[in-house]
Protein backbone atom coordinates (compact mmCIF):
# COMPACT_ATOMS: atom_id res chain seq x y z
CA UNK A 1 0.00 0.00 0.00
CA UNK A 2 1.31 3.15 -1.10
CA UNK A 3 2.07 5.93 1.66
CA UNK A 4 -0.11 9.09 1.34
CA UNK A 5 1.20 12.13 1.09
CA UNK A 6 -0.56 14.86 3.44
CA UNK A 7 0.36 18.84 3.01
CA UNK A 8 -0.13 20.38 6.78
CA UNK A 9 -0.72 23.50 6.83
CA UNK A 10 -0.67 25.82 10.19
CA UNK A 11 -1.85 29.50 10.40
CA UNK A 12 -1.85 31.62 12.33
CA UNK A 13 -3.69 30.97 15.97
CA UNK A 14 -1.20 31.16 17.60
CA UNK A 15 -2.56 30.12 20.95
CA UNK A 16 -3.44 26.54 19.59
CA UNK A 17 0.13 25.97 17.51
CA UNK A 18 1.31 23.94 20.11
CA UNK A 19 -1.93 21.63 19.80
CA UNK A 20 -1.61 21.56 16.49
CA UNK A 21 1.94 20.54 16.41
CA UNK A 22 0.76 17.49 19.02
CA UNK A 23 -1.85 16.42 16.28
CA UNK A 24 1.28 16.42 13.50
CA UNK A 25 3.20 14.18 16.00
CA UNK A 26 0.06 11.66 15.76
CA UNK A 27 -0.32 11.99 11.99
CA UNK A 28 3.63 11.41 11.70
CA UNK A 29 3.11 7.90 13.72
CA UNK A 30 0.47 6.92 11.62
CA UNK A 31 2.43 6.40 8.55
CA UNK A 32 1.59 9.64 6.53
CA UNK A 33 4.13 11.40 4.55
CA UNK A 34 4.26 14.93 5.40
CA UNK A 35 4.48 18.23 3.61
CA UNK A 36 4.68 21.10 5.91
CA UNK A 37 3.36 24.33 4.80
CA UNK A 38 3.15 27.78 7.23
CA UNK A 39 1.52 30.90 6.58
CA UNK A 40 4.08 34.21 5.86
CA UNK A 41 2.58 35.21 9.21
CA UNK A 42 3.20 32.09 11.47
CA UNK A 43 6.45 31.27 9.59
CA UNK A 44 7.84 34.79 10.92
CA UNK A 45 5.78 36.09 13.68
CA UNK A 46 7.30 35.58 17.45
CA UNK A 47 4.05 35.65 20.37
CA UNK A 48 3.80 35.23 23.68
CA UNK A 49 2.88 31.40 22.82
CA UNK A 50 6.11 30.84 21.30
CA UNK A 51 9.46 31.94 19.12
CA UNK A 52 8.15 31.18 15.52
CA UNK A 53 12.18 29.71 14.65
CA UNK A 54 11.03 27.34 17.64
CA UNK A 55 7.55 26.02 15.78
CA UNK A 56 9.31 25.72 12.36
CA UNK A 57 11.80 23.25 14.04
CA UNK A 58 9.28 21.28 15.70
CA UNK A 59 7.44 20.96 12.64
CA UNK A 60 10.39 20.27 10.13
CA UNK A 61 11.54 18.03 12.59
CA UNK A 62 8.29 16.23 12.69
CA UNK A 63 7.95 15.71 8.77
CA UNK A 64 11.72 15.47 7.50
CA UNK A 65 11.28 18.65 5.47
CA UNK A 66 11.70 22.34 4.94
CA UNK A 67 8.34 24.18 5.41
CA UNK A 68 6.41 25.85 2.62
CA UNK A 69 5.81 29.34 3.04
CA UNK A 70 5.44 31.52 0.18
CA UNK A 71 3.13 31.27 -2.76
CA UNK A 72 5.67 30.63 -5.31
CA UNK A 73 6.06 27.51 -3.24
CA UNK A 74 2.86 25.86 -3.26
CA UNK A 75 1.46 26.65 -5.89
CA UNK A 76 3.19 24.16 -7.64
CA UNK A 77 0.39 21.41 -5.79
CA UNK A 78 -2.00 22.33 -8.59
CA UNK A 79 -0.13 21.21 -11.56
CA UNK A 80 1.98 18.33 -9.83
CA UNK A 81 -1.07 16.90 -7.87
CA UNK A 82 0.74 15.16 -5.51
CA UNK A 83 -0.85 15.46 -2.49
CA UNK A 84 -3.45 13.10 -1.87
CA UNK A 85 -5.18 15.80 0.99
CA UNK A 86 -4.65 18.37 2.42
CA UNK A 87 -5.12 19.70 6.82
CA UNK A 88 -5.07 23.48 7.89
CA UNK A 89 -4.53 23.51 11.25
CA UNK A 90 -5.29 25.56 12.75
CA UNK A 91 -7.60 27.11 10.19
CA UNK A 92 -8.15 31.05 11.37
CA UNK A 93 -11.45 33.18 10.98
CA UNK A 94 -9.41 35.08 8.32
CA UNK A 95 -7.99 31.77 6.44
CA UNK A 96 -11.59 30.14 6.24
CA UNK A 97 -12.98 33.62 5.16
CA UNK A 98 -10.64 33.74 2.03
CA UNK A 99 -11.13 30.41 1.09
CA UNK A 100 -15.01 30.99 1.17
CA UNK A 101 -14.42 33.71 -0.92
CA UNK A 102 -11.72 32.27 -3.08
CA UNK A 103 -8.94 34.59 -2.10
CA UNK A 104 -5.24 32.92 -2.53
CA UNK A 105 -3.33 35.63 -1.56
CA UNK A 106 -1.42 33.39 1.00
CA UNK A 107 0.82 30.44 0.90
CA UNK A 108 -2.04 28.47 3.08
CA UNK A 109 -5.26 30.00 0.91
CA UNK A 110 -3.15 29.26 -2.28
CA UNK A 111 -2.25 25.28 -1.46
CA UNK A 112 -6.24 25.02 -0.63
CA UNK A 113 -6.93 26.27 -4.49
CA UNK A 114 -4.51 23.80 -6.14
CA UNK A 115 -5.75 21.03 -3.29
CA UNK A 116 -9.31 21.64 -4.59
CA UNK A 117 -8.44 22.41 -8.44
CA UNK A 118 -6.84 18.86 -8.14
CA UNK A 119 -10.68 17.22 -6.32
CA UNK A 120 -8.88 16.13 -3.66
CA UNK A 121 -9.90 16.60 0.40
CA UNK A 122 -8.91 19.61 2.35
CA UNK A 123 -9.52 19.26 6.21
CA UNK A 124 -10.00 22.53 8.29
CA UNK A 125 -9.40 22.44 11.64
CA UNK A 126 -10.78 25.74 12.82
CA UNK A 127 -9.84 27.90 15.64
CA UNK A 128 -11.07 31.21 15.53
CA UNK A 129 -12.77 33.77 18.07
CA UNK A 130 -15.39 34.72 15.90
CA UNK A 131 -16.83 31.62 14.30
CA UNK A 132 -20.40 32.43 15.24
CA UNK A 133 -20.44 36.26 14.47
CA UNK A 134 -18.20 37.32 11.40
CA UNK A 135 -16.78 34.17 10.30
CA UNK A 136 -20.07 32.50 10.72
CA UNK A 137 -21.51 33.11 6.81
CA UNK A 138 -17.71 31.82 5.73
CA UNK A 139 -18.18 28.66 7.73
CA UNK A 140 -21.37 27.97 6.52
CA UNK A 141 -20.16 28.31 3.13
CA UNK A 142 -17.22 25.80 3.86
CA UNK A 143 -19.58 23.16 5.00
CA UNK A 144 -21.52 23.46 1.35
CA UNK A 145 -18.13 23.24 -0.53
CA UNK A 146 -17.27 19.93 -2.07
CA UNK A 147 -14.15 18.77 -0.85
CA UNK A 148 -13.93 20.38 2.50
CA UNK A 149 -14.31 18.67 5.79
CA UNK A 150 -13.92 19.93 8.90
CA UNK A 151 -12.43 18.49 12.23
CA UNK A 152 -15.04 18.57 14.80
CA UNK A 153 -15.35 21.64 16.81
CA UNK A 154 -17.31 23.50 19.76
CA UNK A 155 -17.09 26.68 21.95
CA UNK A 156 -14.32 26.80 23.11
CA UNK A 157 -15.09 28.93 26.60
CA UNK A 158 -18.66 30.08 25.81
CA UNK A 159 -18.86 32.48 28.94
CA UNK A 160 -16.26 34.46 28.06
CA UNK A 161 -15.68 34.41 24.13
CA UNK A 162 -19.16 33.34 23.36
CA UNK A 163 -18.42 33.53 20.08
CA UNK A 164 -15.57 31.49 19.49
CA UNK A 165 -14.85 27.82 18.17
CA UNK A 166 -12.14 25.71 18.00
CA UNK A 167 -11.64 22.28 16.48
CA UNK A 168 -10.66 19.52 18.70
CA UNK A 169 -7.38 18.22 17.55
CA UNK A 170 -7.80 15.00 19.02
CA UNK A 171 -9.76 14.14 16.19
CA UNK A 172 -7.98 15.40 13.51
CA UNK A 173 -6.77 11.64 12.42
CA UNK A 174 -10.17 10.31 12.34
CA UNK A 175 -11.37 13.41 10.75
CA UNK A 176 -8.63 12.79 7.86
CA UNK A 177 -9.38 9.34 7.38
CA UNK A 178 -13.20 10.12 6.93
CA UNK A 179 -12.22 12.85 4.28
CA UNK A 180 -10.21 10.22 2.32
CA UNK A 181 -13.40 7.90 2.05
CA UNK A 182 -15.33 11.48 0.91
CA UNK A 183 -17.37 11.79 4.34
CA UNK A 184 -17.45 14.33 6.70
CA UNK A 185 -16.80 13.10 10.27
CA UNK A 186 -19.75 13.03 12.46
CA UNK A 187 -20.74 14.29 14.84
CA UNK A 188 -19.72 17.81 13.46
CA UNK A 189 -20.61 19.86 16.60
CA UNK A 190 -19.20 18.53 19.99
CA UNK A 191 -18.75 20.00 23.69
CA UNK A 192 -15.83 20.70 24.50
Amino acid sequence: MKQLKLGYALCGSFCTLAESIGALEELKKEGYDLYPIMSEITYATDTRFGRAQDFRRQVEEICGREILHTVDQVEPIGPKGYLDLLVVSPCTGNTLSKIASGITDSSVTMSVKAQLRNQKPVVLALATNDALSGSAKSLGTVLNTRGIYLVPLGQDDPVHKPTSMMADFSQLGAAVRAALEGRQLQPLLVVR
